[in-house]
């Protein structure tokens, strides 16, 4: 079995077709309170993001997406991320984006843990961090599972249109 792949799910790098599930998840308002998007996104923008991802590799955009499909379907069901991505100080922020028809079934759980072999063996990180408003209880939940501790709280770190909110900064030492 490949380095990116289980008996479930495999991690692939960003494809011209998955501009359709992109541009849904990228304009879903209600995920916009985990991030810090603020606008929507343009077909065209998305398109153009995929193509700089596909000439462009993790040392120099200090980003990566790549997206969680099934194995047997090949379906596109959500994204990973490393973004913040610093090679000498090896260590990288993770981002899980899982379709809302595909959640609580250990994909996103899935999918992190193939993330991190992937930052250990092939980009020699150090560590992994998760910065998780308290509020997404599921994620905390995740990254917990996932071998991420709790190192710290930033408090009032999000505005929210219910105020300000903390947020957990979570490390998974590789």
């Amino acid at each position: 079995m490949a380095l990116l792949e289980n008996e479930r799910i495999c991690l692939r790098a960003l494809e011209p077709e998955d501009l359709d599930a992109l541009y849904r998840w990228e304009n879903d308002t209600e995920l916009w309170r985990y991030g810090s998007t603020l606008t929507p996104y343009s077909r065209f923008a998305l398109r153009d993001y995929i193509n700089n991802s596909l000439r462009q590799d993790i040392f120099q955009l200090h980003q990566l997406r790549l997206m969680i499909a099934l194995k047997a379907t090949n379906t596109v069901i959500g994204t990973v991320d490393l973004f913040n991505f610093d090679a000498i100080h090896r260590r990288a922020g993770v981002g899980v984006l899982l379709d809302r028809d595909y959640q609580g079934h250990g994909y996103a759980a899935q999918a992190v843990n193939l993330l991190k072999i992937y930052a250990r063996e092939v980009l020699r990180l150090q560590q992994l961090y998760a910065e998780v408003p308290i509020s997404n209880v599921s994620s905390i939940k995740l990254f917990g599972r996932s071998g991420f501790e709790e190192s710290g709280r930033l408090k009032a770190w999000l505005h929210t249109p219910q105020g300000f909110c903390d947020i957990l900064f979570l490390q998974c030492f590789l």
